[in-house]
């Protein structure tokens, strides 16, 4: 009985601190993720630039540009949500630069309401470059006689639009008015769920050490009374 009692409290233990050691792993994410998302932001909200001459997807992600040129062809529809708007797209239109053509994601328009017209001549947009990764194994092909499409991707909707795969996701400058408004680059949809995976694990650690101790306590009441 000795032994099984010595190997509970070991197993107790170990159990909680491998437990507990989780849950600061996941504080240390939870940190860095933050420090990610901070800088992510100041990014977002920096100096405005000129485009690049040849963007980068990985030193110009959420960078600030100016883009001047003329809207061009029929937009496209991307089936999305917005909070405080609901159900509805973003609406994405080629644009014809000095540089050469690109894709603006104007803003959103709720479900059912009629699409602004595109505005005229030359305009300058303000917005961030962004290279979105919105494709997984379950997003449905585009509807592309409806031009119609469930995620941003950016090389279909280039073809389609006949621009580069390169996206300013408007955030000042005329992107037609009415229904429509911007949908500009946040950190809110950037998944942060560090905090609730420690909160999990220091859960478990607790419940963990509460049944130890327990279990512990019946072995030793029953070692007592058998040597009595």
């Amino acid at each position: 009985m000795r032994a099984r009692l010595i190997g509970a409290i070991v197993i107790g233990i170990a159990g909680t601190a491998i437990l507990v050691s989780l849950g600061n792993w996941q504080v240390r994410r939870l940190h860095w993720k933050l420090d990610v998302l901070e800088q992510i932001e100041s990014r977002i909200d920096g100096p405005v630039a000129d485009l690049p001459a040849s963007p980068d997807p990985e030193r110009d992600e959420y960078l600030p540009v100016a883009v001047t040129g003329r809207f061009q062809g029929e937009p496209l529809r991307v089936q999305s949500a917005m909070e405080g708007q609901g159900a509805g797209y973003r609406i994405i239109q080629g644009f014809d630069a000095p540089s050469g053509p690109l894709l603006i994601d104007r803003g959103f328009l709720s479900q059912g309401r009629p699409l602004p017209p595109t505005p005229d001549g030359e305009v300058t947009v303000i917005g961030n470059l962004l290279w979105p990764d919105e494709q997984d194994g379950f997003t449905p092909d585009p509807d592309l006689d409806e031009g119609l499409f469930y995620a941003r991707d950016l090389p279909r909707m280039a073809e389609v639009l006949e621009t580069r795969p390169l996206l300013v996701v408007r955030r000042e400058g005329p992107g037609g008015g009415g229904d429509l408004v911007a949908f500009p680059v946040g950190t809110s949809g950037i998944r942060n769920d560090h905090k609730g995976y420690a909160v999990t694990w220091y859960s478990l650690a607790a419940v963990w050490l509460v049944m130890s101790g327990f279990l512990i306590y019946r072995m030793s009441k029953q070692s007592k009374g058998k040597v009595t």
